[in-house]
């Protein structure tokens, strides 16, 4: 009865180490547009440990302050699963040879973690202690070797939604972008176009990051009212505005800004498993209301947005491009609790809506040769 056990143990262990080696290869070396299962399962009790810990936080910054923390929770625990799936796993292999578990654990933890304080128990052990010994080396190794690779993404993230704070305010809003451009009182130069041209890359490159490396959603700005995907929205937000309230003024750069912004928002959404509609009905109903978007275009007409529709006969063209991305932002905005801007859905916390934040424009005094001595 004893063998039966011993030789289900080693299926066991077999089953255990190539299921624990193509999760390591599809997080760390083959780029996929998903999480591995092991992955998904870790973020899955990761982030449900963060949402009882902070589920009585209602300020904000504070609980901003604690959800920093949760990427590089996830990253330690994948790990540490990971070594433990090996652990246990050759522990099952060594087992047969060295007829005692508790001894088999101890061998194929030397052996993987290279610390040499067990001698095989024979020559079929000897094989596994060396292939138990490879794996644990390579795990860590690899796991090194990812972190530079999401910390350049994360940088290049960051660049510009650093920009975009001077533009569309913090948190980010789409009409707050626009209010402070061209068609503001204040700037004398359309910059719209190249704007629009750099978010386009911008989406392109974390669409792409962001959905092979999932965990990147869940590092967060450094500035706590700061957000990557608030900062898309509000971008795509002003883009549909424009196209919608000024149709004289569209240029194909906000529309490849658009496109290239949901593309990359479904993108994401596959990645962690958030249903994504490929063609959403532009008719159909969205969750911003109309009154949201009239309230809106009077703060742009108030500061010299000169529009060439009303609120009513634009409405039908902004919800129809708003229709393509605004249920997976808000779905991506829930699920990681990106700061809760205007226009950026609900979140898993009672909270109200934080408006972009616009300091005084104060400006130096200009300089006077006669004050000078």
């Amino acid at each position: 009865m004893l063998e039966a056990v011993r030789v289900v143990a080693v299926v066991l262990g077999v089953g255990i180490i190539v299921a624990t080696t193509i999760s390591v290869m599809r997080t760390l070396i083959i780029p996929r547009a998903r999480f591995a299962r092991i992955g998904r399962i870790v973020d899955r009790v990761v982030d449900r440990i963060f949402l009882i810990a902070t589920h009585r936080v209602r300020d904000y910054e504070a609980r901003d302050n604690m959800l920093a923390a949760q990427a590089a929770v996830y990253l330690l625990v994948q790990l540490t699963v990971w070594l433990a799936a090996y652990l246990i796993g050759f522990a099952f292999l060594v087992w047969p040879s060295t007829h005692n578990l508790a001894f088999a654990f101890r061998e194929a933890g030397s052996s993987m973690f290279t610390l040499g304080f067990l001698a095989p128990a024979g020559s079929t052990s000897t094989a596994i202690d060396v292939v138990a010994a490879a794996l644990g080396l390579f795990v860590i190794a690899a796991q090194i070797g990812y972190l530079p690779t999401l910390y350049n993404a994360f940088n290049r993230r960051e660049t510009e939604v650093t920009v975009l704070a001077a533009r569309a305010g913090t948190p980010a809003w789409g009409p707050e972008l626009l209010a402070r451009t061209k068609f503001g009182i204040r700037a004398k130069t359309d910059d719209l176009p190249a704007l629009y041209a750099a978010w386009e890359r911008w989406a392109a490159d974390v669409g792409e990051s962001h959905s092979n490396y999932p965990v990147l959603m869940r590092f967060r700005s450094p500035q706590p009212h700061s957000s990557w995907l608030v900062g898309l929205l509000a971008v795509m937000d002003s883009a549909a505005l424009v196209l919608s309230l000024a149709p004289s003024r569209q240029r194909i750069e906000a529309r490849f800004c658009l496109r290239t912004g949901f593309t990359a928002l479904r993108q994401m959404g596959r990645a962690v498993g958030i249903p994504v509609n490929d063609d959403p009905d532009p008719d159909a109903d969205i969750e911003l209301t109309f009154a949201e978007f009239e309230s809106a275009v009077q703060r742009l007409r108030d500061v010299g947005f000169e529009t060439e529709r009303s609120a009513e006969a634009a409405w039908p063209h902004f919800r129809g491009w708003r229709a393509n991305y605004e249920s997976i932002a808000y779905a991506l905005a829930y699920a990681t609790d990106a700061v809760p801007a205007l226009w950026s859905g609900p979140r898993r916390w009672a909270h109200t809506p934080i408006p972009p934040i616009r300091p005084a424009d104060r400006r130096p005094r200009e300089f006077d040769p006669s004050s000078s001595s």
